[in-house]
């Protein structure tokens, strides 16, 4: 059963472009690793400093094979040395769950 990973960055609201283009680098470089990115999201109301990355991968032994062809690609490496660089995310935090609501029923329509 995969997992899905949820990566939720505290960024600096006034580096918020930057973080963008971290995350369209990452539309390239993490399908191209081996995971199924379901996207990256950053604020738009509300909280001014929380932004989102969400993959899914097949399991925890994929996600470790899956890091060390992120960090050997040239656009991941590029983008892991851009944010070390430009400092846009104040921390970082990963989880990883799984799902357990499917299958989804569609909804009744009245």
């Amino acid at each position: 059963m995969p997992i899905t990973c949820f990566i939720r960055y505290e960024i600096d609201p006034f580096r918020r472009e930057a973080f963008e283009q971290y995350a369209r680098n990452w539309g390239e470089a993490i399908p191209r690793a081996g995971a199924d990115l379901i996207g990256y999201f950053a604020p738009h109301e509300g909280s001014a400093t929380t932004a989102y990355g969400v993959y899914t991968i097949d399991s925890l032994a994929a996600y470790e094979a899956y890091r060390a062809r992120l960090a050997a690609d040239p656009l991941g490496r590029e983008n892991y040395e851009f944010a070390r660089c430009e400092r846009f995310i104040l921390k970082e935090d990963r989880m990883f769950l799984k799902l357990v609501s499917a299958p989804h029923s569609k909804p009744a329509h009245g």
